[in-house]
């Protein structure tokens, strides 16, 4: 069971979203919060297994609650939602910690795969700013800072960045599921990012995987 917690300052979208998602009998609906201040403290109560934020909120925003859910729930996954498809957004949500983000213009059925998707510890982004995404990340190359990849590191982050989910690794590389998920979690201390939205984004900007594949 999935136990999702949303915000959204709107009224009519609050309803909405809680309409489109409680039928689904594998989530169930914590509450919404008007604001970003409101959500922090709402998550703190309940404990979500997943957020869904909106981004431009009074007060305190969605990508400014980001930050401080990313430190105060780490291993809290958050999908960032927006009206506005404008690169402050997706590129400070996604550098804020949020694992996923989509428009609200959005398909529907695109909401409950990346709530299914965040709980499975995977990242989903709306198809229609992926491109974007790649485009400003994949070139030039750069050297990151961090501590060096093992070979088998460097597989398991070519894969994770390409969409592979942690089964799907398992089961190219062929080792067990619980090894990638050590594999995953090494990478991304090594590295220094919090999520696999953000290893994906190293993975583009040093060259490692080119938007062709």
């Amino acid at each position: 069971m999935i136990r999702l917690l949303i915000a959204d300052d709107q009224h009519l979208a609050r309803e909405g979203l809680r309409q489109l998602l409680s039928p689904e009998p594998d989530i169930t609906f914590l509450g919404a919060a008007r604001d970003g201040a409101e959500l922090v403290g709402m998550a703190r109560e309940h404990r979500p297994d997943v957020i869904l934020t909106d981004l431009r909120m009074p007060g305190t925003d969605g990508i400014t609650a980001i930050r401080r859910l990313t430190t105060q729930a780490p291993d809290t996954p958050i999908i960032a939602l927006t009206t506005f498809d404008t690169d402050e957004y997706l590129f400070g949500a996604l550098e804020a910690g949020a694992v996923g983000f989509l428009l609200k213009d959005g398909d529907p059925d695109l909401y409950l795969a990346a709530i299914r998707a965040a709980h499975r510890g995977q990242g989903l982004i709306d198809p229609q700013v992926t491109r974007r995404l790649v485009r400003r990340f994949a070139a030039p190359p750069v050297r990151e800072p961090g501590m060096e990849l093992t070979a088998r590191e460097t597989e398991v982050l070519r894969l994770l960045a390409l969409g592979r989910s942690n089964a799907e690794i398992a089961g190219e590389l062929r080792i067990a599921p619980g090894t990638v998920k050590i594999h995953v979690s090494r990478v991304l201390s090594k590295i220094g990012v919090r999520t696999r939205v953000q290893a994906a984004i190293h993975a583009y900007r040093s060259g490692l995987v080119s938007p062709d594949e």
